[in-house]
């Protein structure tokens, strides 16, 4: 049976992509996760996270537009570095705008149904463990 991936193990896997040289593949990317997660995942245990089939398909569509100038180690190691940013910033603000797409949604429907603003802000209810009541 295959593991089911937590929210470390996912964040991982997403600090992977954005970081991902070279061609990618679900397969590839399936064979680098055991040094990352513990196990090797399947292809359809990845793409069951939105956020991980999402920067998958981000990273897939970008083209590798860098030169293959000769750099020294240092400056090799920070444009990598800048790369991986620049990746994981792209990824993060397609999920921002996700984000703001369902708010706006959800405040139209809260609208409609005539909520308030207050009642939206309400706090959570505290949980009650070890009530024996119903």
């Amino acid at each position: 049976m295959a593991k089911h991936l937590t929210k470390v193990d996912i964040e991982k896997i997403l600090h992977a992509l954005d970081g991902w040289e070279g061609r990618l593949t679900w397969e590839a990317l399936c064979d680098s996760m055991p040094p990352l997660i513990g196990t090797r995942p399947t292809r359809q245990t990845l793409s069951a996270h939105l956020k991980i089939q999402e920067a998958f398909q981000h990273k897939k569509g970008r083209r590798d537009l860098s030169v293959g100038a000769k750099v020294p180690v240092s400056l090799s190691l920070a444009a990598q570095r800048i790369k991986r940013l620049e990746e994981e910033n792209a990824r993060l603000r397609n999920e921002n705008e996700g984000l703001l797409e369902q708010f706006v949604v959800w405040q139209y429907n809260a609208y409609c149904h005539g909520l308030t603003e207050q009642q939206l802000a309400a706090p959570l209810p505290r949980a009650r463990r070890g009530s024996s009541e119903s």
